[in-house]
């Protein structure tokens, strides 16, 4: 029962904090999308995505931690975002796959699953069930977007995507930037530069804040991400080690 219970946390915590937030997160800009000061700041076409796979570490409060690897990859005409964790008697995955024209996004599919001991679930969702977007690709978007749009404490933007169920989930955001200097121990250069730190809140559950920070050039990226509920810190995810290049197809 314990090992069930510690599955569903992890399934259920590293998609919200992994993707939106729900973070599985967010997003859009298809038509379909809502999306309040929406304006864009910079006019230019966003940062181009690149293959990568980077590991982080996720601490959820009173449960062992966990892995996650994270691939991004290039399929021709589309790309595979791919996140899986592993415990000792647990696995899960999810990925996603979408297109990209100029600055907007395309879901296409979506899958995830757990098991427990060999038993489990899966969940999937072809393009028709996304009239937003799935949440792994919304939260590539949203690290796209982040930083182009007037969207601030006062006045968020909201933000739209599907759950793994294809339930409608809705969020606000406001974004600012924080200059840091990575240390290089996580396979980067080691050079000052701006993080973009997004923060959400569930709009029909707003004691819950989910804070995620992402590396302005490689979308999708995610340096860190707490979750906090009623104040308290719930979830923390950290950027433990960064690969260029990397994103082959699992």
């Amino acid at each position: 029962m314990e090992e069930r219970l510690l599955v569903n946390v992890l399934v259920r915590l590293s998609g919200r904090a992994l993707a939106g937030l729900g973070l599985s997160f967010a997003v859009l800009c298809s038509s379909d999308i809502a999306l309040a000061a929406n304006t864009l700041k910079d006019p230019q076409l966003f940062e181009a995505p690149r293959p990568f796979e980077a590991q982080y570490r996720l601490e959820v409060r009173g449960w062992p931690g966990a892995t996650i690897t994270h691939r991004l990859s290039n399929e021709g005409n589309h790309w595979l975002s791919d996140m899986r964790f592993s415990v000792t008697v647990a696995r899960g995955q999810e990925f996603s796959r979408f297109s990209l024209n100029d600055n907007d996004t395309h879901a296409l599919l979506y899958s995830s699953s757990y098991s427990l001991l060999g038993v489990g679930d899966s969940y999937q969702l072809s393009e028709r069930d996304i009239p937003t977007l799935d949440r792994q690709t919304a939260l590539f978007d949203l690290s796209r977007r982040a930083g182009h749009e007037n969207c601030t404490e006062s006045a968020p933007c909201d933000i739209e995507f599907v759950d793994h169920k294809g339930r409608d989930e809705h969020f606000q955001y406001y974004v600012d930037k924080q200059r840091i200097t990575d240390p290089g121990s996580i396979g980067m250069s080691g050079d000052e530069f701006e993080a973009l730190n997004v923060s959400l809140i569930d709009v029909e559950k707003p004691d819950r804040l989910l804070q995620i920070r992402f590396h302005p050039d490689w979308p999708g990226l995610i340096l860190s991400v707490v979750y906090q509920k009623e104040g308290s810190r719930e979830t923390q995810l950290t950027l433990t080690n960064f690969q260029p290049n990397g994103g082959a197809t699992p």
